[in-house]
């Protein structure tokens, strides 16, 4: 990754004056995708999304691929070659936690400077600061803009607008993964802290589950021939917890505990399903291979068990290039007239795959908002301008940091 370029305090101001005129347009965008039912499980909304999405990056002149699936929503790859320098990842999910026919219940609205409804915060009006940050950069272009590519100050920007983030990206985690060594940086639009800190690391994830195999028996007439499945569980729920604080930040939880059939059947089957988050990949590593010693390990005798690997996500960490993405955004911020801070969250989101394939990754470069997945969801409206400009001026920093009257330029990146 080259180092950001500063870039120049009067581009910063004219690409807020831009955004500012936007703004109705932005909230017109958002009332329109918050009306569409998204779900992970919805795919005619998610694909609607996606369409949407597909258009308006065309507009921009992207070159759109899209990476169809039968059962969940389809993955919107968009590609915009530039004249500058910097190959940037954009990833923005397209789905959310909520049912159909939520929508219509909690329609869009704005209420004491919140914009409210089904998927606002998390994460649509991350989407739009990506597009109408693009749209702002090139209305701002000289007049060569006509020009394929002359507006944009990348060698290359790649919008994924992906389906199913919100139940762990399983259908475009392989898509994300093929693209990310091809990129210098990834930046995520997920939407800023409440606080307005934008992320730089991000917990690593691993979902497991394990199965016990015991043996069936009548419990009252001949409970000895029995092998207690949930008996067996139950030790391994102990030891399993046991692993919180062995490693710095790791934290091992038995969220469901599922086994037998009748009070008066010795248990033939038991299910943990087990959370495993860590900082540091090593020590994610380190306690992915406890579990499943404890997996392997019995109390009751001839009791077996299988551990399943349900979805990993890779830790997000704070590499030293991180930390010059986080130093370009904090001057940016900076010049925009408001402070900004990053931080370390235990959530995983796409950014946990790209810094996984060693890409330096930022995340949490949408609006201010919080309560995700709650009917009480809002971003603040009063903070889209000021992170759509930072977004635009991060994209000029990575592409060099084009100032005002200067023709954009072809180079390439190491």
């Amino acid at each position: 990754m080259e180092r950001p370029t500063p870039v120049p305090a009067d581009v910063l101001a004219r690409l807020r004056d831009a955004i500012s005129h936007q703004l109705p347009d932005f909230l017109s965008d958002l009332e329109r995708l918050v009306a569409i039912d998204s779900g992970s499980y919805t795919k005619a909304g998610v694909d609607e999304m996606g369409r949407w999405a597909a258009s308006a990056l065309r507009d921009l002149g992207a070159t759109v691929d899209v990476h169809p699936d039968p059962e969940l929503g389809d993955t919107v790859v968009s590609t915009l070659e530039g004249s500058g320098q910097g190959r940037v990842l954009v990833i923005a999910h397209l789905d959310t936690v909520f049912d159909p026919g939520t929508a219509a219940a909690r329609p869009f609205r704005v209420e004491d400077a919140r914009a409210l409804g089904p998927g606002v915060c998390d994460m649509k009006a991350g989407l739009l600061v990506g597009i109408h940050a693009l749209r702002a950069l090139r209305s701002l272009a000289s007049d060569d803009a006509d020009r394929p590519g002359a507006w944009l100050p990348l060698a290359r920007l790649t919008f994924v607008a992906n389906p199913d983030e919100e139940i762990g990206s399983p259908v475009s985690t392989p898509i994300i993964r093929a693209l990310a060594p091809d990129h210098d940086v990834a930046l995520v639009l997920e939407s800023a802290r409440a606080n307005g800190d934008i992320v730089s690391a991000r917990k690593g994830n691993l979902s497991l589950r394990l199965v016990v195999h015991g043996r069936a028996a009548h419990a009252g007439v001949e409970p000895e021939k029995g092998r207690n499945a949930i008996l067996e569980a139950a030790h391994k729920t102990i030891a399993l917890q046991a692993l919180n604080g062995r490693w710095p930040g790791v934290t091992c939880n038995v969220g469901v505990f599922r086994g037998g059939s009748r009070p008066n059947v010795v248990a033939d089957e038991a299910v943990l399903e087990v959370d495993l988050r860590s900082p540091s990949r090593d020590a994610l590593e380190s306690a992915e291979a406890a579990v499943r010693a404890i997996g392997a390990d019995r109390v009751v005798p001839d009791v077996t068990c299988d551990v399943i690997e349900a979805g990993r996500h890779w830790p997000m960490e704070r590499l030293p290039e991180t930390g010059e993405l986080v130093e370009a955004a904090v001057a940016i911020a900076r010049d925009l007239g408001f402070d900004l801070h990053d931080a370390a969250t235990g959530g995983a989101s796409d950014a946990n795959t790209t810094a996984g394939e060693g890409v330096p990754s930022l995340d949490g470069l949408g609006p201010i908002g919080g309560l995700d997945h709650s009917p009480d969801e809002y971003i603040e409206v009063g903070s889209i301008v000021d992170r759509t400009a930072l977004f635009a001026g991060l994209l000029l920093a990575l592409g060099g940091g084009q100032r005002r009257n200067e023709r954009p330029h072809l180079s390439q990146t190491a």
